[in-house]
């Protein structure tokens, strides 16, 4: 049996208090002007993207706090010491 298809696009109503609804209002870009669903769109895009970015920093620290990988990244840069002038004219 077919599984029926899944849209790509999901409807929600929203209530938004109308201080910001006229603030994001003024300041439309032309490209914006047409509907406020492209509005909504580019600030929950911008949202995602913001947060992923806190993820991701927050992960960054939380690996460079780590001993084992601080320890093994020290290992990985005695390794590869000999040949880090490789390829430089140094004089």
């Amino acid at each position: 049996m077919k599984k029926p298809a899944v849209s790509r696009t999901v409807r929600r109503s929203v209530a938004l208090p109308r201080r910001l609804v006229d603030q994001a209002t003024a300041l439309l870009t032309p490209e914006l002007t047409r509907s406020f669903n492209g509005v909504v769109r580019a600030a929950l895009s911008e949202f995602v993207a913001h947060r992923q970015a806190q993820a991701f920093e927050q992960a960054m620290g939380k690996m460079a706090r780590d001993p084992a990988i601080r320890r093994e990244l020290a290992h990985i840069g005695r390794a590869f010491a000999d040949a880090d002038g490789d390829g430089l004219d140094l004089g």
